[in-house]
């Protein structure tokens, strides 16, 4: 069987759902860095993978993606009750509908900040200033400070907003390749992990905020947040207090790790909402619509820019034991991929799937394992992303301030290439006359 590594790393998304018409119906086999795989797809393939009787993450994740887009020893690489432990904190503040809210609040607030400002700018590229504008607001929210020092705060602060923002862009832009962007997103992650560290045990040992914390965030913290007299634990915080299912606190190094999986996780709703952008500037019939029809198209439009639009191809675990789908053998060690962007593009689920249409979900919300942009099954009990409410409140927040924005968009190269990973349009979306 030939080795798929090559042909993945060229075509990008396009390389398993080409592989899997070309191979016809049921679950694709090939090899990829010499290791058997199986790729699955499917409503039905999603809670077969989601089993962690089917499918383990201690091992399945090559250190290349550890050292950019996740981190080493992150919850993702967690099986069972450790994975359980960990994944409560992520749960408890992003499945937490006052937390999102308020998250959604920042954010729309960083926005009209922003907006105002672009106005005397020759241009923009709506790219960069949305992840600095979520950069800012999820930082605040989390209870982050971007700066080290009070006295930073009425100076650079900006200018920090937009060093971070650069690199936890990078740590998502640099994950698939092998080039300078992953060298990048490593020296990024590097960064970000030693100061959050350094963060983590000023909150542990001072018994209050960092130094620089924003005013009016929350109040200070302990080793336990539950004993607290002002409110539910900030992100840094919560992380501080964990404790794992044997009662260890995270290292300091392994809870920055976790930080940054709040914090990086969010500002990559950059994508999506540039997304948005490219998606009304190709349907702008659909512009009056999103600005004033409400939150229930808004989400819509929302659904269908995370099912059209590319941004994980797949996930993957290995098989702890010999298995069987659907009567197909999968051999113990077999790598088992499930095909995300095949999923969301496959005409037996999509009608149309290549049309970019938000009709397709109004009145009504996908099943849990029908749109799986960001993995599937069940997020407090496998590994379905938990920021996903984060996601749809923040695109709910963004698009509609999006279509009622005034702007020109000027000759630009807005192709989507498929081949990159994470792709998204080649200019960032340039606009001009922002008004």
């Amino acid at each position: 069987m030939l080795d798929n590594t090559l042909p993945l790393l060229t075509q990008g998304y396009a390389w398993l759902p080409d592989l899997s018409r070309r191979k016809g119906p049921g679950p694709v086999r090939t090899r990829l860095l010499g290791k058997p795989v199986i790729a699955l797809r499917g409503p039905a393939a999603v809670p077969f993978f989601y089993d962690e009787n089917h499918v383990r993450r201690r091992t399945a994740l090559p250190e290349p993606v550890l050292s950019t887009l996740f981190g080493k020893g992150a919850v993702h690489t967690l099986d069972g009750e450790e994975h359980r432990a960990r994944k409560a904190v992520f749960t408890s503040l992003l499945k937490d509908a006052a937390n999102v809210t308020a998250l959604a609040q920042r954010v729309a607030d960083e926005w009209e900040r922003s907006r105002k400002e672009w106005a005397g700018r020759s241009q923009v590229t709506l790219f960069d200033e949305v992840s600095v504008l979520i950069t800012r607001a999820v930082y605040a929210w989390a209870g982050v400070p971007l700066t080290e020092y009070p006295e930073d705060v009425a100076g650079p602060a900006d200018d920090e907003a937009r060093r971070t923002a650069r690199d936890l862009v990078a740590m998502v832009d640099g994950f698939a390749t092998a080039g300078p962007r992953h060298w990048q997103a490593r020296r990024a992650r590097q960064r970000q992990e030693e100061r959050l560290a350094r963060l983590i045990e000023q909150v542990r040992s001072a018994g209050h905020e960092p130094a620089g914390h924003e005013p009016g965030g929350h109040e200070p913290a302990g080793l336990d947040p539950a004993e607290q007299a002002g409110g539910p634990p900030s992100v840094i915080q919560a992380v501080a207090a964990h404790r794992e299912a044997d009662g260890r606190l995270l290292d300091p190094r392994t809870a920055a790790v976790e930080v940054l999986n709040v914090l990086r996780p969010t500002v990559a709703v950059t994508w999506y909402t540039v997304f948005g952008a490219h998606a009304l500037h190709r349907h702008p019939e659909l512009r009056e619509r999103l600005a004033s029809d409400g939150e229930g198209y808004a989400r819509a439009f929302a659904h269908e820019v995370r099912r059209f639009y590319p941004f994980a191809p797949f996930v993957a675990g290995l098989a702890p034991s010999d298995l069987d789908w659907h009567g197909v053998p999968i051999k113990e060690g077999t790598l088992v991929l499930l095909d995300l962007y095949g999923q969301n593009h496959d005409p037996e689920l999509w009608e149309s799937p290549y049309t970019f249409d938000p009709e397709r979900f109004t009145g009504r919300e996908p099943g849990r394992d029908e749109l799986v942009p960001q993995g599937g099954g069940d997020a407090a009990e496998g590994h379905r992303c938990p920021g996903e409410d984060v996601t749809l409140a923040l695109l709910t927040t963004l698009l509609p301030r999006l279509a009622q924005l005034d702007f020109h968009v000027p000759e630009q190269d807005l192709r989507i290439p498929l081949h990159r990973m994470p792709t998204m349009p080649r200019s960032g979306f340039v606009m001009t006359d922002v008004r």
